[in-house]
């Protein structure tokens, strides 16, 4: 279950703004601040199905915006080609991969 709010949680840091302002509330609410779908349902005066249809829904969206882009993946990617990098040891290298991780997302 970990590893699925992790990568949901990468998917609304990149595509989160392409949701309705419903959609990204529950989310974050579900995924980020852990809450249950009763405590949300409860949060924002909606049924639980409601919650669950909203989750189920975004889920979707989000993995459909993923599989399109792959913003997530190329991000991932990127960090592990500038720890390669990194361990070269060159320090002026090392200040421009900073430069650009600062810039990622």
């Amino acid at each position: 279950m970990i590893e699925k709010t992790q990568q949901m949680n990468a998917l609304l840091d990149a595509y989160a703004k392409l949701l309705t302002n419903k959609q990204q509330e529950v989310m974050s609410l579900y995924f980020q601040e852990d809450f249950s779908l009763s405590e949300i349902a409860e949060e924002l005066q909606i049924s639980r199905a409601a919650v669950n249809d909203h989750i189920k829904r975004s889920t979707q969206i989000l993995q459909d915006y993923e599989k399109k882009l792959q913003l997530v993946q190329n991000y991932e990617t990127r960090l592990k080609i500038y720890d390669k990098i990194k361990k070269i040891g060159c320090a002026e290298v090392n200040a421009l991969i900073e430069h650009l991780e600062n810039l990622d997302y």
